[in-house]
């Protein structure tokens, strides 16, 4: 898998191809259950998991998404389902027999081991050769920019460099599956961003089929093809980074990744396209595929809006909403400004407004009474029954 691959010759290629088949099922999961005594931590889950891609596991803590991974790495023990990789049952066979490689959340290096010995380990207990566990183990400290630092010591590398050495010994057994168990969690912040985008560049190179866990919605939004986001042991939705936060088709997904903002709203008419609803003192018009499922039960629907998608307006006798500006929060490339909004019935609302810069702070200072503006293009509706 480390070495480079042949070029492809260009003047071979058709000018029609045909079309491409559908990647792949590098791992599929079928209706798996797992307990814990009494308790139930996966319900009848499934998941195919294309050839090359990198999916993540997403949810808070409790959610099943460890547990789901430990599932596929043969570490836990199913009440009922299966788990096939490359299209051959594993799930009954031990960790060692199943060609993945894992990084663990602490890394796991061996501290009396030198990191080319901790990175050739899996290799030896493969009954590799020498000369080939050398050559391999070399590739593999090349591939991760541990070169120079082979005769160290775990405990005489940094943190990122402990990282490297676990997914160098993780890479070098060739595994068909790769899997990361939040990675990134013992690292700062800076240290953790060059991390991502390191790990997702040798992902692409190798096109190994990679699951990652983590609770970190930013992580998944920028390192993933896909994100499977999950809560009470279920997978609440399947999608891209992009599809997932703008279009998502659960409550909680859309307001477990990134900010949000709810307004109650309730059911005012409608016609083929469009849903009226009435938002404060003022009727808005949604087109009808916003409303996620497409069923309502003529009462009350719940509006999901993003922070960026509101923008301030001055105040005039036609608009929708109204408040007053308590609160500013610089973050660097952004600021959130926090406005109470008084919505007839529902009572005060806390609304969040993301605007680029500070101009924000200048032009609504704090007390300024002003108007918001909420594109309807830009909101996801729910049914109050499902929120």
């Amino acid at each position: 898998m480390i070495d480079i691959m042949n070029s492809i010759d260009s003047s071979a290629l058709q000018l029609e191809s045909p079309p491409l088949p559908s990647p792949a099922v590098a791992v599929s999961v079928e209706h798996v259950v797992t307990k814990y005594r009494d308790q139930t931590i996966l319900h009848d889950l499934s998941l195919k998991i294309r050839q090359g891609e990198f999916l993540t596991l997403l949810g808070p803590s409790g959610c099943g998404k460890t547990t789901l991974l430990n599932l596929i790495a043969g570490f836990t023990e199913a009440e009922q389902g299966e788990i096939f990789i490359d299209q051959q049952p594993v799930t009954s066979l031990p960790p060692h027999k199943r060609q993945i490689g894992v990084v663990f959340q602490n890394y796991a290096l061996f501290p009396h081991m030198d990191v080319e010995r901790n990175i050739g380990y899996g290799l030896r207990m493969r009954g590799i050769p020498a000369a080939e566990i050398r050559q391999r183990v070399r590739a593999a400290m090349a591939l991760v920019k541990l070169d120079e630092l082979g005769h160290r010591k775990p405990r005489e590398l940094s943190g990122g460099q402990q990282q490297r050495v676990a997914l160098a010994r993780a890479l070098v057994i060739e595994p068909k599956v790769l899997l990361l168990d939040e990675p990134f969690s013992a690292l700062d912040k800076n240290l953790r961003g060059s991390m991502q985008v390191e790990i997702r560049e040798i992902q692409r190179k190798l096109g190994v089929t990679t699951i990652f866990v983590t609770h970190d919605q930013s992580e998944a939004l920028s390192m993933s093809d896909r994100i499977a986001v999950m809560s009470g042991g279920r997978i609440c939705q399947i999608s891209t980074p992009d599809q997932i936060y703008r279009r998502p088709e659960d409550p909680f997904v859309a307001s477990f990744l990134g900010d949000v903002n709810i307004l109650p709203a309730h059911f005012h008419g409608e016609d083929g396209t469009h849903l009226h609803l009435r938002l404060g003192a003022r009727l808005v018009s949604v087109e009808r595929e916003r409303l996620v499922g497409g069923r309502h039960d003529g009462g009350r629907l719940d509006i999901y809006v993003r922070p960026e998608h509101i923008s301030f307006e001055p105040l005039s006798a036609d608009s929708v909403l109204t408040g007053t500006v308590v609160r500013h929060v610089f973050q660097g490339d952004h600021s959130d400004t926090y406005v109470d909004v008084d919505i007839p019935v529902s009572g005060f609302q806390r609304v969040m407004v993301r605007s680029p810069g500070l101009a924000v702070m200048d032009r609504w200072p704090i007390g300024t009474v002003t108007a918001l503006t909420l594109p309807p293009r830009n909101m996801t509706v729910f049914s109050a029954a499902t929120a």
